[in-house]
Order: structure tokens, then sequence, then C-alpha cells
């Protein structure tokens, strides 16, 4: 146990903890297949489609790169639910604020599925090995709102039992 703002929290326990740390890898093959689309690397979708519809070359690299940064940075957020050592908000806000994420991050992947059914978006990708590779790419995506979930009813359950623990109601 650790104490966070004057109350003691369990530590969390190793499933909550490899999710939250799973959370980043999962992002991480559709930003690194993102930057590779930036780069020039041909990745199904041809010279034109990049031009005319992503911008790239042109600012549509920044928006794919910087897309991209941000997926990854927003990746780490599960992290502060399980570390014990660094939390920039109170425990109180934080609760709250996964399960607000959480929330959003369900109806993202929702609207992923959409997208990722919807007629044009098929018709720009070159079929074969490039779909295969996008959809390997993009398919952990699907898995971080469930990661997110899990991690987020931990933390609110340790949290819950610290609150029960300092009101005296979990006392012995």
């Amino acid at each position: 146990m650790t104490s966070v703002g004057g109350t003691l929290v369990e530590a969390a326990p190793v499933w909550a903890r490899r999710a939250a740390h799973a959370v980043p890898l999962c992002a991480l093959p559709s930003g690194l297949w993102r930057i590779a689309m930036a780069c020039g690397v041909y990745v199904g979708y041809s010279e034109q489609v990049l031009r005319d519809v992503y911008d790239i070359p042109g600012w549509g690299i920044a928006y794919v790169v910087g897309l991209s940064v941000l997926a990854e940075v927003a990746a780490l957020f599960p992290l502060l639910l399980v570390s014990e050592r660094w939390r920039p908000l109170r425990p109180g806000v934080l609760g709250p604020l996964a399960w607000g994420v959480s929330g959003l991050l369900v109806v993202v992947a929702v609207w992923q599925l959409v997208v990722l059914f919807t007629v044009e978006s098929q018709t720009y990708l070159a079929d074969g090995t490039a779909r295969v590779v996008w959809g390997l790419t993009f398919a952990p995506l699907l898995l971080i709102p469930v990661l997110m979930v899990a991690v987020s009813w931990s933390y609110s359950v340790r949290r819950r039992g610290a609150e029960a623990r300092s009101s005296g109601g979990g006392e012995s």
C-alpha cells in the first residue's frame, strides 16, 4: 500500500499493470503505419490518393505524424492509474476522468468500426497485402477500450477500498 493524498491505496494488481502497459503497445502499430505513410512508404494508397485525400506531401504529413504522437501520448494515460510514484491529479479527479476516457474510447472504437465498413473507406486502400497489413496494424486499437475499462475498474475498486478504510469502514 502507498499513501496518496493522505489515503492508503492498494498497489494495482499485476493484471491491471499489464493491461495499462498493453495500451501504448496496442496504439504503436497504427502510429508506425501512419508515420510510414507520411514518409512516403507505400502502405496501400496510390500517390494520387495520398496527394488529393490526405494532402501528403503537404500539411497532411504534420496531421498524420501529429495524430500518431497524440495517440501514443494519450495511450500512456492508463499508466497513471497503476502508478504508485507519480500522480499529477488528485485521486478524486483521476477516477471520474478515467471513466470518462473509457467511455469515449468505447465510442471511438465503435465509430472506427463504422468507418471501417463504409464504402468510401474501402475504396482508397489497395486490395491484397496492403489491406492485410493495414488490418493487422489497426486491429490492436480495438483492444484499447477493453483494456482501459478494465484498468479504470481496477482503479475505482482500489480507490473505493482506500476511501472506506480512511473513513473507518474497513478498519478491524
